[in-house]
């Protein structure tokens, strides 16, 4: 049967080729979400060989947080208009090359230049990943397998970074922390072409005006939250950076509205579940990712677990998260729809804060941590793919980069937004001295129990924003 050539050509990947192709975008996932966690057993190493400050430490991490969720929306709309393919690979070759910088540099300067050009690769990486995996399973059982594997790859990222990270470190050097994205990202590169469709394309203009308003008011908005700790929520600089970011945003939207091809059509908030499932995602990322954090924290600094045993401590909670959403997650979605399996998901995550709230200075891995860790596991597992469908299940071919794109920045801004937050929070009810400080033990302590209690209420609140947001279909 031929195709009619007025009617747009649908690519179809054979079955056991669009599985291979699913393993190459969920090791893409995987490496992009790995880099935000890989790096943190690494900084006093860092400190040391290239002289950075203590406050100065942090943008290691920030630079690459503000760079990818800045540019995800512009990642998403690129990969409408261009195709998701060609998107995607832009996105590794950047991401390779910034790694190598990263890898070798000699200053401060150099290594926060790398970590945002790393950053850069990854927004573009991200939303193009994402509607990759989404124009490849049109059968909804295919598909939520293929979420459960593509949620996996992330959550499992973010885990095995920690233990990479302080593998690398503790066997090689810092710099492999870096180094290792160039054989990965040579790898991904050479099997795109062979395993991803192009994807289809469209003809359009790139709104620069609208990318440039909508990414410096997103990185003024984390930039303001990151650095609030230090600078103070009541000071000039955080109230000023947070009144210009709400300007921009504004004039974004003014813009978006009047231009005939914006980078956001605002109508595509009008998409059911859209909103509300982008910031039940948000808050999803406010509770786990300070979860992960400070339960690394918990081990080394109250526990006294080296690095490298830190890491071994958090391998049963990716374990669990990889199997259950690649073998029961999908199946309770298809079972009982995405609505009532959020909402299940943040209960549980809710409950395993709430136990590490009570984590004692004496605790035990096998009482105090690994039954509230697998319990969070459940949580982030129920959650993080009925999050996804609901944030994108009703966008058109044509916006699923953009969709994509804003579910991937709702997460990212979600993380940094919560992380930031609930460090000031613990700030201010301590004398808590990060980074391996002198506080007292059991001050320090408390500190790690206070964040949990706060992770507790973001996620909790997710709980109700998806019970009264998200519509009740399957």
């Amino acid at each position: 049967m031929s195709r009619n050539k007025t009617q747009p050509i649908i690519e179809v990947l054979p079955y056991a080729k669009r599985w291979a192709a699913l393993s190459l975008l969920c090791m893409a996932q995987f490496i992009v979400i790995m880099d935000t966690s890989i790096i943190g057993v690494a900084l006093p190493a860092i400190k040391t060989d290239l002289g950075y400050s203590q406050t100065g430490l942090q943008w290691i991490f920030n630079a690459y947080v503000i760079v990818f969720g800045g540019f995800l929306l512009l990642g998403g709309r690129l990969s409408d208009l261009f195709g998701s393919r060609k998107v995607f690979m832009w996105g590794f070759a950047i991401l390779t090359a910034a790694s190598l910088l990263a890898g070798v540099a000699w200053s401060e300067a150099i290594l926060n230049t790398g970590r945002a050009l790393q950053g850069l690769g990854a927004a573009f990486i991200a939303p193009a990943a994402l509607t990759l995996v989404l124009t490849k399973f049109t059968d909804p059982k295919e598909l939520n397998k293929a979420l459960g594997f593509w949620g996996a790859a992330a959550a499992a990222g973010g885990s095995a970074g920690v233990f990479f990270g302080g593998a690398i470190t503790q066997w090689l050097s810092w710099e492999w922390v870096f180094l290792i994205n160039i054989p990965l990202g040579l790898i991904v590169l050479a099997l795109s072409p062979g395993l991803l469709l192009k994807g289809a394309t469209r003809k359009g203009k790139v709104d620069v005006l609208g990318a440039v308003l909508a990414t410096a008011a997103l990185i003024l908005m984390v930039y303001a939250i990151v650095s609030a700790e230090a600078a103070g929520w009541a000071s000039l600089q955080t109230i000023g950076l947070l009144a210009l970011a709400v300007a921009l945003f504004i004039v974004f939207l003014v813009v978006q509205k009047n231009k005939k091809e914006p980078l956001v059509p605002l109508s595509i908030f009008k998409v059911p579940n859209l909103s509300g499932g982008n910031l039940v995602m948000g808050l999803l990322a406010g509770a786990w990712i300070p979860l992960w954090f400070f339960l690394n924290l918990y081990l080394q600094q109250v526990l006294n677990y080296s690095a490298f045993h830190s890491g071994l401590a958090l391998l049963p909670m990716t374990f669990a998260i990889m199997i259950l959403m690649m073998g029961v997650t999908g199946k309770l979605v298809a079972k009982f729809g995405f609505k009532s399996t959020l909402i299940a998901g943040f209960i549980a995550l809710t409950a395993s804060l709430i136990l590490f709230s009570t984590v004692p200075v004496d605790g035990s891995f096998m009482v105090n941590v690994l039954p509230a860790s697998l319990l969070g596991a459940l949580g982030m597992s129920l959650a993080y793919i009925p999050g996804t469908i609901a944030s994108m299940s009703g966008a058109k071919p044509e916006e699923t980069g953009l969709a994509s794109g804003l579910v991937n920045t709702s997460y990212q801004i979600g993380s940094a937004m919560g992380l930031a937050i609930i460090v000031a929070i613990i700030a201010s009810k301590t004398d808590m001295v990060q980074a391996g400080g002198t506080a007292d033990i059991s001050l320090l302590n408390e500190s790690f129990r206070t964040a949990f209690k706060s992770a507790a209420v973001v996620s909790g609140l997710g709980a109700l924003i998806a019970v009264f947001s998200i519509k009740t279909f399957k």
